[in-house]
C-alpha cells in the first residue's frame, strides 16, 4: 500500500467508508468529523515541523475521547499517519504520535449508557488497517527501531489489531519475511516489551499450527520457562499465567511440539511448577491460583494425546505418561489434589482428573498409585482409599465427578486391578453398627468396608446419595470383568447374626435404593429430609447404570434380579414413567435393562426365561413404544455429546481465568443443576459423566441384539413341555369311547389355542421386524395393525414361492447356457479340424498333380527318345509304367484314409447339428459360415 504525501482531498475520502458510518450525517458529529479533517490536513500538508506534531498531539486526544472521531479518523487517517510512519522515521517525536494516535483509534470506547451504536469504531478501523498486509509489514519493521517507545506502541497497535482480525493478521504476519522472528526476538527485550510481545504471541498462536511451529524453532520453550523463572514459577504474577497459555497453545493438538518439549527442555520444568511446599496453609492467592490451573492444564494437554488415536495405543501419550512418572509427578498431584484441603475447588479437581489421565492405560502409573500411602505415621492411608473419602464426602460435584474420573481410569482395562478392589468387599460385622451409624478406625478400615458402608447406610438422604456415589464406584469395578460380577453377587453385606438369618445381598439392596431414590418419593417429606427434584434427579441414574454394567454379560446376574418378580415389575413401571425430560433417561436405562434381561438370559426356569420378560414387555409396555423410549434416550443431547466428548481441557485464557477461579461452593452447588435454556435436558454434570463414549457404544450394539433375540423369541414355539394336565387320565367308570372324545375335544381346543398364539408371536415377530421406533401408529390401532401384520406374513409368504421358483428357473436357465456355450466350443474344435484335413487333402492334391506334371515330362522325353535307340523304349515304357503304378497306389492310400476321416468327422457334425436343433440353433447358417470360410481361405491359397 503506497501511501503519498501532498494534498489530499479529505472530503471525498470521508464520503467513503466514514459516510457509510454515519449515513446522511444525521447520527454523526460534524464537530468531530470537522476537527479531524482540519488535523489531518495540518499533518498532511503541514510546512512546519512543530505545527505538525502538535496536530498529531490533538488528534491523539480527539481520537481517544470520542468515538465519532475515531470513525471519521477510520474514513480518512490512516494513508496519512501511515505515510509518516513509513517516510518520516527521522522524526521521532512524530512517529511515536502516529502510532498512539493509531492504538487510540483501534481501542473501544466505552460507551454512553443508553446509547447503543450500530457501528463499532474500533472493530470497523481494525478490519480497514487489517485488510492491506503492507501495512502489516510496515508496522513489523518498526520492531527494529531503537527507540523504547516505537517498539512498544507497534506491540500494543498489533495486539488491538489481533483482538479483532486474528485471521488476517496471522496470515499476514505469516506473508511477512522475519516477521515472526521480529515479534521472537522481543522476548528478550526490556520487561515491559516482553511482556506486550508475549501477550500478543498468546493470541497470535490460537489455532494457528503454522505459526506454532516457528515459534517453537525459534527457541519458544526455553525462552518460556526462562521467562517463567525470572517471575517465580506458580508464586509469579500474570506474566507466568501468559507464558503458561502460550505454552499450552503450543502444544494443543500437537503432537510435534509435545515430542520436541519432551526431548529437549524437558518434563521436569512442566512438573516443577505445580511443586508445592508442605505445611504452607495459606498463600494461596488468586492469582497463584489461575498459574497451578494453567499448568495443570499443559499436563492435561500432554496426557491427553491426540484426538484421532486410542489413548492406550498414542506412543507419544505413553511417552509422557512414562516421563512424567519418573519425575514423580503422581506426588506432587496427590499432594494439590488430597493433601492439600486448603487449595481451591477447581485446583483439586483439575489435579485429580491429571491423575487420571497419567494412569489412564499405564500399568506402571496405576500400580504406583495402588500401592501409594498418604499422611504421616500413625495416620497412613492408601491413596485409593483417600480419593474414595473425598469422592463420598465433597460438597462439590465437580470435584466428585474428578474423584471418579480417576477411579475410572484406574479400573479401565485393569482386570488385575478390579479384581484386587473386589476382593477388599467383605461383610460387615454386626459389632460395627452403633446407633445406625458406623464406627470406623481410619488406619485399619479397608477400601471395601469403606465401600460396603456407603452402600448401606442409607438412612437419611445424604446416606441415600453417599449409596449412590458408591454404586458409580462400584460399577467401574464391575465393567467388563464377569469374574468381579460374580464375586460381588454373593456377597452378603452383614454378616448374619444367625445361620437361620436371611442373606441380605447388594443386588435386592440396589433395587431398593433405586425406588428409594425416585424424585416423587421425596415429594411427602420434610424440607430438612428431601433432596431436591433438581438435585435427586441423577441418583437413579446412576443406580441404573450399576445395574446395567452388572448385569451386561453376566447370566448369574441376570438371574438374581430376575428371582425376585417384583423387579421386573418396577423396571416396567420406570418405562412407563418416561413423562419429562429428566426421566427419559431413568426410562431409558430401565429399557437397556430389560433388553439385558432378554438377551443375556440363560436361565431355563418359566418364571425367570427370556419369554417370561419379553411376554411382559409387549402386554405392559408393547414392543414398539419400548424401542421408542429406547431411541428417546438415544436422541437425547446428553447422549449425543457423550459419543464425541473431548478429552482435551478447555483453553484457560485471561477472559475465562478469573471467571473459572472465583466459584465457592454455594456457587459450585447452584450452577451444576442450572438448565441449558436451549435444551430440553438438564445440565447435570454428574449426568454427563456417567454418559461416557464406552458406554453410550454399548447401549448402541445392545439394541439390535435385543430386537434379534425378540424375533428368534416369537418366531418359534417353546419346547420342553413336559407337565401333562391331571384332568387327562381316564376317570373311573368312563368308557374307553367317551375317554377317546373327550381327549379329542382337549386337543382340538389346545391346537386352536396354539394356532392363535404362534399367530400372534409371528405377527409380533414381523412388527418388531418392520419397526424402528414409531410407537404412534402401533399404540393408536393395535387391533388393526395385528391384522396388517397377519397379511404382511401372508404375502411375504407367497412372495418367497415366487421369488423361490424364479430362483429354480434362473438356475435351468444358466445350466442350458453352460451347455450351449460348451457345444459352441466343440463346434470350433470341429471349425479347425475340417479345416486342417482340408488343408491335408490340398497338399495331396498338390502331389499328384505333381507327379502328373512329372509324367508328362517323361512322357515327351519318351517321344524325343523314339528317334534313337529303340533298344531302350521298353525300358522307358517300363519305368513310366512302374512310377504309374507306385504313385496311384499312393494317392489311392491316402485318399482312403481321408475318406474314412471324413466320414467319421460327417457323423459328428451330424450328431451336433441334431443337438443344436435341441437348443434353438440355426444348423444351415452355421454349415453356411463353414462353407464361405473354406471358400476364402481356398481365394487366398490361389492368390498366393
Amino acid at each position: 500500500m503506497a501511501f503519498k504525501i501532498g494534498p489530499i482531498n479529505l472530503n471525498a475520502i470521508a464520503q467513503g467508508v466514514g459516510g457509510l458510518a454515519f449515513g446522511s450525517g444525521d447520527h454523526g458529529s460534524e464537530d468531530d468529523d470537522s476537527g479531524v479533517e482540519r488535523l489531518l490536513d495540518r499533518i498532511s500538508n503541514g510546512v512546519l515541523a512543530d505545527d505538525r506534531r502538535a496536530a498529531v498531539a490533538e488528534l491523539q486526544a480527539v481520537v481517544a475521547e470520542s468515538g465519532s472521531a475515531q470513525l471519521a479518523f477510520g474514513a480518512m487517517g490512516f494513508p496519512v499517519l501511515m505515510s509518516v510512519l513509513k517516510e518520516e522515521r527521522d522524526d521521532v517525536e512524530m512517529v511515536r504520535g502516529a502510532l498512539e494516535t493509531l492504538v487510540n483509534a483501534l481501542t473501544p470506547i466505552e460507551s454512553t449508557p443508553g446509547v447503543y451504536n450500530e457501528v463499532q469504531p474500533a472493530s470497523l478501523n481494525s478490519e480497514l488497517l487489517s485488510r492491506e498486509a503492507e501495512s502489516i509489514s510496515l508496522l513489523l519493521s518498526l520492531l527494529t527501531e531503537d527507540d523504547f517507545y516505537m517498539r512498544y506502541y507497534t506491540l500494543q497497535l498489533l495486539t488491538a489489531l489481533i483482538t479483532n482480525c486474528r485471521t488476517r493478521l496471522q496470515e499476514a504476519i505469516l506473508a511477512t519475511p522475519r516477521g515472526l522472528t521480529r515479534l521472537m526476538d522481543m522476548l528478550m527485550d526490556r520487561e515491559v516489551i516482553r511482556n506486550e510481545a508475549l501477550l500478543l504471541l498468546t493470541f497470535l498462536t490460537r489455532d494457528a499450527e503454522e505459526i506454532q511451529k516457528i515459534v517453537v524453532f525459534e527457541g519458544a520453550f526455553e525462552k518460556i520457562f526462562n521467562i517463567i523463572k525470572e517471575e517465580g514459577g506458580s508464586e509469579g504474577g500474570i506474566v507466568v499465567q501468559d507464558c503458561l497459555e502460550l505454552l499450552n497453545n503450543l502444544l494443543r493438538n500437537n503432537p510435534t511440539n509435545q515430542i520436541l518439549l519432551r526431548e529437549t527442555i524437558g518434563l521436569q520444568s512442566v512438573v516443577s511448577l505445580i511443586k508445592l511446599r508442605k505445611g504452607i496453609a495459606d498463600g494461596f492467592t488468586q492469582q497463584k491460583t489461575v498459574n497451578l490451573l494453567g499448568a495443570l492444564e499443559t499436563v492435561a494437554l500432554l496426557l491427553a494425546g491426540s484426538s484421532d488415536v486410542e489413548p492406550t495405543k498414542d506412543a507419544n501419550r505413553i511417552a509422557n505418561q512414562t516421563v512424567f512418572s519418573q519425575n514423580k509427578l503422581l506426588d506432587h498431584l496427590l499432594m494439590l489434589s488430597v493433601e492439600s484441603r486448603w487449595a481451591a475447588i477447581v485446583v483439586r479437581c483439575a489435579a485429580l482428573r491429571c491423575i487420571g489421565d497419567l494412569i489412564l492405560g499405564h500399568a506402571q502409573n496405576r500400580d504406583a498409585l495402588g500401592s501409594k500411602l498418604l499422611g504421616d505415621d500413625p495416620d497412613v492411608e492408601p491413596a485409593l482409599n483417600s480419593i474414595l473419602r473425598i469422592f463420598l464426602r465433597t460438597s462439590s460435584l465437580q470435584e466428585c465427578i474428578a474423584a471418579e474420573f480417576v477411579f475410572k481410569c484406574f479400573c479401565e482395562g485393569n482386570p488385575d486391578g478390579q479384581m484386587m478392589l473386589a476382593s477388599t468387599i467383605t461383610p460387615l460385622p454386626q459389632s460395627s453398627l452403633h446407633g445406625g451409624k458406623i464406627i470406623e478406625d481410619a488406619n485399619r478400615v479397608s477400601f471395601g468396608s469403606i465401600l460396603v458402608q456407603a452402600l448401606i447406610s442409607s438412612e437419611g438422604q445424604n446416606d441415600l446419595e453417599a449409596s449412590c456415589r458408591a454404586a458409580s464406584i462400584l460399577s467401574h469395578i464391575l465393567k467388563d470383568n464377569v469374574q468381579c460380577k460374580e464375586r460381588v453377587l454373593r456377597i452378603q453385606l452383614e454378616v448374619p447374626v444367625s445361620a437361620l438369618s436371611t442373606p441380605d445381598l447388594l443386588m435386592p439392596r440396589i433395587v431398593k435404593y433405586l425406588a428409594v431414590a425416585s424424585p416423587i418419593s421425596h415429594k411427602q417429606e420434610t424440607h430438612d429430609h428431601t433432596i431436591s427434584n433438581k438435585k435427586s434427579m441423577w441418583l437413579q441414574p446412576i443406580l441404573l447404570r450399576l445395574l446395567v454394567t452388572w448385569l451386561a454379560d453376566c447370566p448369574d446376574a441376570v438371574n438374581c434380579f430376575l428371582e425376585s418378580h417384583a423387579h421386573l415389575t418396577y423396571m416396567i413401571e420406570l418405562v412407563l414413567s418416561c413423562s419429562s425430560a429428566a426421566s427419559v433417561h431413568v426410562a431409558g436405562l430401565a429399557a437397556v435393562l430389560l433388553g439385558e434381561c432378554i438377551v443375556f438370559n440363560k436361565t431355563a426356569k418359566d418364571n425367570r426365561d427370556a419369554f417370561m420378560v419379553v411376554d411382559a414387555i409387549s402386554q405392559r409396555i408393547v414392543l414398539t413404544a419400548y424401542f421408542h423410549i429406547w431411541e428417546e434416550m438415544q436422541n437425547s443431547p446428553l447422549f449425543i455429546s457423550a459419543a464425541s466428548a473431548s478429552r482435551l481441557p478447555k483453553p484457560l485464557t485471561r477472559s475465562t481465568a478469573a471467571e473459572a477461579v472465583v466459584v465457592s461452593d454455594v456457587q459450585d452447588g447452584e450452577q451444576q443443576f442450572e438448565t441449558d435454556k436451549s435444551s430440553t435436558s438438564p445440565v447435570d454434570p454428574l449426568l454427563t459423566s456417567f454418559y461416557d463414549a464406552a458406554f453410550v457404544n454399548f447401549i448402541r450394539h445392545l439394541e439390535p441384539l435385543v430386537r434379534e433375540k425378540i424375533v428368534e423369541l416369537f418366531s418359534r414355539p417353546k419346547s420342553k413341555v413336559t407337565i401333562i394336565p391331571a384332568s387327562l387320565e381316564q376317570k373311573s367308570g368312563e368308557s374307553d369311547s367317551d375317554y377317546i372324545i373327550r381327549l379329542k375335544s382337549f386337543m382340538e381346543k389346545q391346537c386352536h389355542e396354539m394356532q392363535e398364539l404362534l399367530g400372534r408371536n409371528a405377527a409380533l415377530a414381523d412388527d418388531l421386524a418392520k419397526t424402528k421406533g414409531d410407537s404412534n401408529s402401533f399404540i393408536k390401532g393395535h387391533n388393526s395393525a395385528m391384522q396388517g401384520t397377519v397379511n404382511g406374513i401372508t404375502s411375504r409368504l407367497e412372495a418367497d414361492n415366487l421369488r423361490q421358483e424364479l430362483q429354480e428357473t434362473r438356475n435351468r436357465i444358466e445350466t442350458l447356457k453352460a451347455e450351449k456355450r460348451k457345444c459352441e466350443d466343440e463346434i470350433s474344435t470341429y471349425k479347425q479340424l475340417a479345416g486342417k484335413y482340408e488343408a491335408d487333402l490340398k497338399s495331396l492334391s498338390d502331389a499328384y498333380n505333381s507327379l502328373e506334371q512329372t509324367n508328362y515330362h517323361l512322357e515327351l522325353e519318351v517321344k524325343r527318345a523314339r528317334g534313337g535307340n529303340e533298344s531302350i523304349l521298353p525300358d522307358l515304357e517300363a519305368v513310366r509304367e512302374e512310377g504309374r503304378q507306385e504313385a496311384q497306389k499312393e494317392s489311392e492310400a491316402e485318399l482312403n484314409d481321408l475318406l474314412v476321416c471324413l466320414g467319421q468327422e460327417q457323423s459328428k457334425v451330424e450328431k451336433l447339428s441334431s443337438r443344436l436343433t435341441e437348443l434353438g440353433e440355426d444348423v444351415d447358417a452355421l454349415l453356411e459360415n463353414i462353407g464361405d470360410e473354406g471358400e476364402f481361405q481356398g481365394d487366398d491359397e490361389e492368390e498366393d
